[in-house]
């Protein structure tokens, strides 16, 4: 499986998974409800940015952190600014890139091992309504560790179309699916050969 994990001694990777994640989940009702303002997002992303060299993970995870969400924030901040107003663009959309950035904080400074034994834990009430904990932990598992590899696969067709002079467009869509659908094959051959699925 892939694991978005970077080993380290710091007092994020100490931390249990689980307090991790109410951590997150608490960090994101608060986020989500309390008014921020413009000065108030600029403090919040300032403080989510900085937990990343304190935790450990050094100014380049978090520069390439940042880097990867550029488009969403010129997208969603663009389309808010013109929709809405100034202040809601910023708002929101440093909302939107706090919480990311939180998120990966957590899937880094977390063996998959250890997130998975948790989600099984608080799925486990579940059961009841015919939900297997281990099928639903290993399904969202792999749904975290999906999303830095379709990035991954998205910037291979940009350097391949930039390698043939071509603009990424709508017809880089296609390849990405390509790409996409291959590596959920290989995953899914994968999980049958050790068992895991049928």
């Amino acid at each position: 499986m892939i694991s978005l994990y970077r080993p380290g001694d710091g007092v994020l990777h100490r931390l249990p998974a689980g307090v991790k994640l109410l951590a997150l989940a608490a960090a994101a009702l608060a986020i989500s409800l309390f008014p921020l303002g413009v000065l108030g997002t600029a403090a919040l992303l300032a403080g989510v940015s900085g937990l990343y060299p304190l935790s450990g993970l050094g100014w380049r995870l978090l520069c390439s952190a940042w880097w990867r969400l550029r488009w969403l924030i010129l997208v969603l901040g663009a389309a808010l600014w013109i929709f809405i107003s100034v202040d809601v663009a910023v708002q929101n959309t440093g909302r939107v890139i706090a919480l990311i950035l939180l998120a990966e904080l957590v899937t880094r400074s977390t063996r998959m091992g250890d997130l998975l034994d948790v989600l099984q834990r608080l799925l486990r009430p579940l059961r009841a309504l015919g939900v297997d904990p281990a099928t639903a932990a290993l399904a969202i598992s792999l749904t975290i560790a999906m999303i830095p590899v379709i990035g991954g696969f998205v910037q291979q067709v940009r350097d391949a179309q930039r390698a043939r002079g071509v603009r990424m467009g709508v017809r880089a869509a296609l390849p990405l699916l390509v790409l996409t659908i291959k590596h959920a094959d290989d995953v899914g051959d994968a999980l049958a050969a050790r068992g895991i699925v049928r």
